[in-house]
């Protein structure tokens, strides 16, 4: 059980670093709605701090420990540690899922860059997908077909993500869209990272993100519609908001480096009316085809994971990431001692 001070501390951690979930989360019933934020406590607290340290190979194997403390039934002392051991411990999570999060933060960590759509979806799969996942885990949902249209959500979020934070990833020298497109359009690397600049040949990268996240949005639909009655609105909700930032870049004429898109408040209230109303229309409507399309391949280990509830070891690219941030992290020491 969660101590409710606990709960409330990760509460407070969501409501503020992420407005678009704390929003979406108000539509969930209580017995999903409490998991789901000492969950999402967890993985905010997770990218933050690969995000805000400077020593981020640090910061991903002191993760990495966390993680396997929380497993181990004695997490850290700390609030959102305790609440998602609480959480891994009542729903049996499958350790692949916090596992596949943890590889995602490993390759930012590394300042991994991504050369097709692809490998960008490989990416979306670890960092969004993966809690999508485990979002069905704590709804009770196994279904291989739910799953995959769960995954679809994510991967579609995080393109959406990718696709606002295009100016300030170049400004950070950050670079999360596919190398392919940057040749394509003529577009050298580090010129675009000293002088980020919204021409067309970045606003067409842009557009083709938004694009792709929108197909993957309308994918997602019909595996909300699989989801338990009680639960779907706060889904719904989601992914009405965060396709409401594609909406807002598209309105801007997809410069996401002048300016960030951002979305009201009365917008995402408007939105969360309409997931309670579409919610209401899926129990009586029939079940879509597009519920039984096959998962993308970036996101088939994830779906296989929680619908068998499997333990498999760690996988291979996994130890690899985590090998070569201890490589760093030594290199760097040694460095130190040297100077």
């Amino acid at each position: 059980m969660m101590d409710p001070r606990d709960l409330e501390a990760c509460n407070e951690a969501i409501r503020h670093g992420s407005l678009s979930f704390h929003a979406a989360s108000k539509l969930l019933p209580k017995h999903v709605r409490d998991p789901a934020l000492a969950l999402y406590a967890f993985c905010r607290l997770a990218d933050d701090e690969v995000d805000l340290k400077a020593e981020k190979a640090d910061a991903v194997l002191r993760l990495r420990d966390r993680l396997d403390m929380v497993y181990d039934g004695r997490p850290e002392n700390a609030a959102p540690d305790r609440a998602f051991a609480a959480v891994v411990e009542q729903f049996e999570m499958p350790r692949t899922l916090p596992d596949a999060l943890l590889e995602g933060l490993a390759w930012d960590a590394e300042g991994r860059t991504y050369a097709t759509l692809s490998g960008v979806r490989d990416y979306s799969a670890r960092v969004a997908s993966a809690v999508g996942a485990m979002m069905c885990v704590l709804m009770g949902v196994r279904d291989a077909d739910a799953l995959a249209r769960a995954c679809d959500l994510g991967v579609a979020m995080q393109l959406t993500n990718i696709a606002r934070d295009v100016g300030e990833d170049a400004l950070e020298g950050r670079l999360y869209l596919p190398t392919d497109w940057l040749d394509e359009e003529g577009i050298d690397r580090e010129a675009f990272f000293a002088n980020p600049c919204a021409d067309n040949a970045v606003r067409r990268m842009v557009k083709r993100l938004v694009m792709e996240a929108n197909r993957l949005y309308y994918r997602s639909e019909a595996g909300i519609a699989a989801l338990p009655k009680a639960c779907r609105p706060g889904i719904y909700g989601a992914r009405f908001i965060y396709a409401g930032i594609a909406g807002r870049l598209t309105a801007m004429d997809y410069d996401s480096v002048s300016s960030r898109a951002r979305t009201s408040r009365t917008q995402k209230l408007g939105w969360m009316a309409q997931s309670l109303a579409l919610s209401g229309v899926s129990m009586v409507m029939p079940q879509s085809a597009v519920l039984y399309a096959k998962p993308l391949p970036e996101v088939a280990f994830l779906v296989d994971a929680a619908a068998r509830n499997t333990a498999p070891d760690r996988s291979d690219s996994l130890f690899e990431a985590l090998a070569a941030l201890e490589l760093r992290r030594q290199s760097d020491r040694a460095t130190l001692l040297r100077g």
